[in-house]
């Protein structure tokens, strides 16, 4: 009897990958989907090979590449994503060499897309690090690897790959856990095992192989490291695929070819040409692979405070508006520190020497609106009369709401440079260089600032970077000559490729997981996170009115209680297109306000103009600590345009008297919808079902139940 192709087991695989996607992922994988792009994937292999009059129609094939096109390429537009898969199918039929394909077919749709438009994006950050997935695609992967004779390119790859990141970790001085929490991703080991170890684009010889996959690597850490782009990986393969015919040209080998082999000692493997096996048995072997591995039920900156003497400071709850369009970026900080503005300080790395035009301070009152705005809202229903049903709603948002000279050659000797000083609003700025971690402790710690325990070693990461550093302190003649008596954001603009946020900093003198809220503003779509998941969440839920006294007690718990489902995760409460909004938890911005938050985009003549504005506002929500957060937010735009908001609803009953068969009715289905929403509730909230109730609503609220 023959042994079975080793394709099966991929798609077997790839078949559980994408179930297990849909459970996680939600809408980026339905199911209408999935068969809308296998159609197109079988659909253009078997033109194709009616175009070429081929023999055989190697429909295992196209299924592979469809099914690597389901969990990884992204986009609002499904007739794009079926373009991909056209292209996938088409460059192993278009794109040939001695009769190897050139690329790998779902790597080449997803870099030609990538590169045709803004509309469609890979999401690495979304399958996340979970232990069940990592455990299963190294099982499922290392037998499809195994039986494809291809687990040398892996291997090569992933030891390159750990190398490179392990080592650059050690060079900069950070912690092992930073370069583990990047191995621990999902989409590497997708890469690495379904995608880099492709046996129709790799090398013939094993030395080819081992050489293709550090070349690979190599490619992918420049790009990540040194370009500071997302999705290096993909770039890298692409590129890296034109070099495969001189790879086989230095290091001739036998070409592979896809075989059954039947297990005996002295059979020798014959290229497919017999009858395929039937249809159903790939059904079956994705239906039972798949039911195996579904689911079981089972306050600081992006900078840290220097206090002077032993205070202990920690922030809380910050927030950071980034506008981003390109490379270019406006940050704008806010604290929520209360204290003797003589012992703040502000410490955040940045790219590149700023300009004192670079830097503002601005009020807060356009953040907090754009905090109104993208709020978490809480709607309200009313019954009607079951005999003559009319509703009407309420909204309500949740709140949330010495001499220079002397200095300069003080700082010289420490290998510190001060690159700028500046006194803007009522704070004194310094722009500072370094080439040690200890020269600039040092420097800070005779300016009379008290570096926190461990903050050393990570001010070293960050020089390794040849990033600078922005320390903004208060300057109390300002302050008071201004009358102010608080802190005023700080605003910062830059050209970098890099988009991230470094929160490193901010977990040093942490007393605790802290806050953080981001509000990207863009012009494409929403923004995630690659390095970290970006979850939804849970929205559009009924739950008990008594919630709508308590309101921020609720969403705090319902927060927490994902926090510890999802504990390396950033949450999204809100995306959506500020040209409208259905309704709006506040007035939309005006294009003053979005000027002062830094979009720079938009004209004074579009203010005076008004009408919509040409923003897309993507707010994330994000409780980190050092133990689940190593390292720092890099994100991404995307172009997913489409809307989401954290939304719960209350539906209150109707108390009226009325009697009619329409009314016996709703009240014997009010009970079950109270019951319902109580246990929605303490899902939620992670409560006990008790405390969320499940007697009817209507009734007075005890004295003992002050939540």
């Amino acid at each position: 009897m023959n042994r079975i192709d080793p394709r099966w087991w991929q798609i077997g695989s790839l078949s559980s990958l994408v179930l297990w996607g849909s459970s996680v992922l939600g809408d980026a994988i339905t199911p209408a989907r999935v068969a809308a792009i296998l159609a197109t994937a079988l659909a253009t292999q078997l033109a194709w090979t009616r175009v070429f009059r081929l023999p055989q129609f190697e429909w295992k094939s196209a299924l592979i590449s469809g099914l690597g096109l389901c969990f990884l390429l992204r986009s609002n537009y499904l007739g794009l994503i079926l373009l991909g898969a056209v292209l996938a199918i088409s460059s192993k039929f278009l794109l040939r060499r001695r009769g190897k394909h050139l690329f790998n077919p779902t790597n080449f749709a997803m870099v030609a897309m990538m590169l045709a438009t803004d509309a469609v994006w890979v999401s690495p950050g979304q399958w996340g690090s979970a232990a069940l997935l990592a455990f299963f695609i190294l099982c499922a992967g290392g037998v499809v690897i195994q039986r494809s004779r291809r687990s040398d390119v892996t291997l090569a790859f992933l030891v390159a790959w750990s190398a490179l990141l392990i080592g650059r970790s050690m060079w900069l001085g950070d912690p092992l856990s930073v370069p583990l929490h990047r191995l621990e991703n999902g989409a590497l080991l997708i890469f690495a095992f379904f995608m880099i170890s492709d046996p129709k684009t790799t090398p013939d010889s094993r030395i080819g192989r081992i050489a293709f996959a550090a070349i690979v690597a190599l490619g992918a850490y420049s790009i990540q490291f040194h370009l500071f782009r997302t999705n290096g990986l993909l770039w890298s393969l692409a590129a890296s695929s034109l070099l495969v015919p001189l790879i086989d040209r230095i290091f001739p080998s036998t070409r592979f070819e896809w075989h059954r082999v039947v297990p005996t000692r002295h059979h020798r493997p014959a290229p497919v040409t017999a009858k395929e096996v039937p249809v159903f048995r790939t059904m079956i072997s994705i239906l039972l692979i798949g039911l195996v591995t579904l689911p079981q039920s089972a306050s600081a900156f992006c900078g840290f405070y220097v206090a002077k003497g032993d205070a202990t400071l920690f922030n809380r709850a910050s927030q950071v508006v980034l506008v981003r369009e390109g490379d270019r970026t406006v940050m704008t900080m806010a604290s929520d520190y209360e204290g003797d503005p003589r012992e703040f300080a502000m410490v955040v790395p940045v790219p590149t020497v700023l300009e004192r035009g670079q830097i503002r301070v601005i009020e807060k009152g356009p953040i907090e609106h754009l905090d109104a705005y993208t709020a978490p809202r809480l709607v309200e229903y009313h019954d009607g009369d079951p005999c003559l049903i009319r509703y009407r709603a309420e909204e309500s948002a949740l709140p949330m709401a010495a001499q220079k000279s002397s200095r300069d050659q003080r700082a010289a000797s420490l290998g510190v440079t001060i690159e700028a000083s500046y006194t803007i609003g009522e704070y004194d700025i310094l722009i500072l260089s370094s080439t040690q971690s200890r020269g600039l402790e040092t420097w800070l710690l005779e300016n009379g600032y008290t570096i926190p325990p461990g903050a050393s070693a990570v001010l070293g990461s960050y020089i390794r970077q040849n990033l600078k550093f922005f320390v903004a302190k208060v300057n109390l003649d300002e302050q008071a000559r201004l009358g102010l008596s608080w802190l005023r954001p700080i605003q910062v603009a830059f050209e970098s490729p890099r988009f991230m946020l470094p929160i490193r900093l901010g977990t040093v003198n942490a007393n605790g997981p802290q806050d953080l809220f981001v509000y990207a503003l863009t012009r494409t779509g929403r923004v995630e996170t690659t390095n970290y998941r970006t979850v939804r969440l849970p929205s559009d839920v009924e739950l008990p009115v008594r919630i709508r006294s308590d309101f921020p007690r609720f969403y705090k718990a319902m927060f927490a209680e994902q926090v510890r489902k999802e504990r390396s995760a950033v949450f999204l409460e809100y995306a959506w297109d500020m040209a409208w909004c259905d309704p709006c938890a506040a007035d939309p911005l005006s294009p003053d306000e979005l000027r002062r938050l830094g979009v720079f985009w938009i004209t004074e003549a579009d203010g005076n103009r008004g009408g919509a504005a040409d923003v897309f506002v993507t707010r994330l929500h994000v409780r980190y600590d050092r133990e689940h957060f190593p390292d720092d937010l890099v994100f991404q735009e995307t172009g997913d345009r489409s809307n989401f908001q954290a939304r719960y609803v209350l539906r209150h009953p109707w108390t009226g008297t009325s009697d009619c068969p329409g009314a016996a009715e709703y009240r014997e289905a009010l009970r079950e919808r109270q019951r319902r929403e109580a246990l929605t509730l303490a899902e939620l909230t992670g409560w006990p079902v008790e405390r969320a109730g499940l007697e009817p609503t209507t009734r007075e609220r005890r004295w003992w139940e002050w939540w």
